[in-house]
């Protein structure tokens, strides 16, 4: 199985939801996905203030893209902040998180795949 084919449309269209995990403030939108192989692309939504610590530091087994197209977090692992413009390029295996947002959110494009 692979992604579906899909013709420009507006990502209105898809809700967002509950991302997995243990922060209600956390939401994807899911634009594509493969459900055998998990490889997906996905807006992801930090509303206002949320805190990840919930769902600790994140590792996966996957690649995973990340560009942030507004607001900001912070990793709190890192003790760093990173805003709208910038990209994140995350190999199988490497740790990241957990984050906070600021009191603008953040809103990030990330594809995801194996």
């Amino acid at each position: 199985m692979t992604k579906p084919e899909i013709e420009f449309t507006p990502v209105e269209k898809t809700d967002f939801t509950l991302c997995s995990g243990h922060v209600p403030e956390l939401t994807e939108r899911i634009l594509a996905t493969d459900p055998e192989t998990g490889t997906a692309t996905r807006i992801l939504r930090f509303a206002p203030n949320t805190d990840t610590t919930p769902n600790g530091v994140q590792v996966h087994d996957f690649w995973e893209e990340v560009y942030i197209l507004e607001g900001e977090m912070t990793d709190l692992r890192l003790g760093q902040t990173f805003s709208a413009g910038q990209y994140a390029c995350r190999p199988p295996g490497m740790a990241h998180g957990p984050w906070t947002s600021g009191p603008q959110g953040c809103l990030t494009f990330e594809v995801r795949y194996r």
